[in-house]
């Protein structure tokens, strides 16, 4: 029998500082473009529209050309506290063709810093272990300490 953890993936950390920033380092489309992706890669943000139901298009851009589209819908946004999206949905209730995850990130206080946490739930088993192989905790782990330096200097 499949659970829910075993199509789950998680990032946790306690960051230096204040989740007001770390939320708006998710939220304004100019400070997520500067840390979003791990180097080599660049991130463009066509469109973020941050309120339950709104969209979003995020462009992830390698080294030699290739263009990943990061199409879909944020579910449940709670300023400061939590963000949660999908890409089953590309804009306004819109199915995607293939739905590939459901992200949810939340701040919260804990000793004058942040606990940061991001968890990745798949629709399958086959989807995480797909995620995990495009390096989801190396990735992810990069883009969280870019992140965190970012929240230090704004």
């Amino acid at each position: 029998m499949t659970t829910l953890t075993d199509r789950e993936l998680t990032l946790t950390r306690l960051i230096d500082a204040p989740r007001e920033k770390l939320y708006k380092a998710w939220t304004d489309p100019v400070l997520l473009s500067q840390w979003f992706t791990p180097p080599p890669y660049k991130t463009e943000v066509k469109h973020m529209d941050v309120r339950p139901g709104g969209a979003s298009l995020i462009i992830m851009r390698g080294p030699n050309g290739e263009e990943m589209l990061n199409r879909g819908v944020y579910l449940d946004v709670v300023k400061n506290e939590k963000l949660v999206f999908t890409d089953a949905f590309t804009e306004a209730w819109v199915p995607s063709e293939k739905p590939f995850m459901v992200g949810t990130i939340t701040f919260a206080d804990e000793d004058g810093r942040t606990r940061y946490t991001a968890v990745v739930r798949h629709w399958s088993v086959a989807d995480r272990e797909t995620h995990e192989k495009m390096g989801f905790h190396q990735g992810w782990g990069i883009a969280t300490d870019q992140l965190a330096a970012l929240a230090a200097k704004i």
